[in-house]
């Protein structure tokens, strides 16, 4: 019984982690469609986006994970690169391969 709750506990953060990784990107991706006004709003989320990466994804890979949806956000015109999306990809498909 106490298996099946871990799996469940899992499968409903995987989908929690893909629902909030693609509306995060969605935003991080608006900014950059709306011309001079995007760049400006880029400098407030790129701290919003590196904390939001942490805190979904705990560990080493969350503070790396942090630290480049950071960058990207903060570099003019990497905002199309799905960072969180990514992540979720890493997490949830490339690492419980191994």
């Amino acid at each position: 019984m106490n298996n099946q709750t871990n799996i469940k506990a899992l499968d409903d953060n995987k989908s929690r982690d893909l629902i909030l990784g693609l509306l995060f990107d969605a935003i991080g991706m608006m900014s950059f469609s709306i011309p001079l006004l995007g760049e400006f709003s880029d400098v407030i989320w790129a701290p919003v986006s590196g904390l939001l990466m942490v805190w979904m994804y705990k560990g080493r890979a969350g503070k790396i994970g942090g630290m480049f949806s950071f960058l990207e956000e903060l570099i003019p015109f990497t905002d199309i690169i799905p960072s969180f999306t990514l992540m979720w990809i890493y997490k949830y498909i490339l690492k419980t391969r191994d």
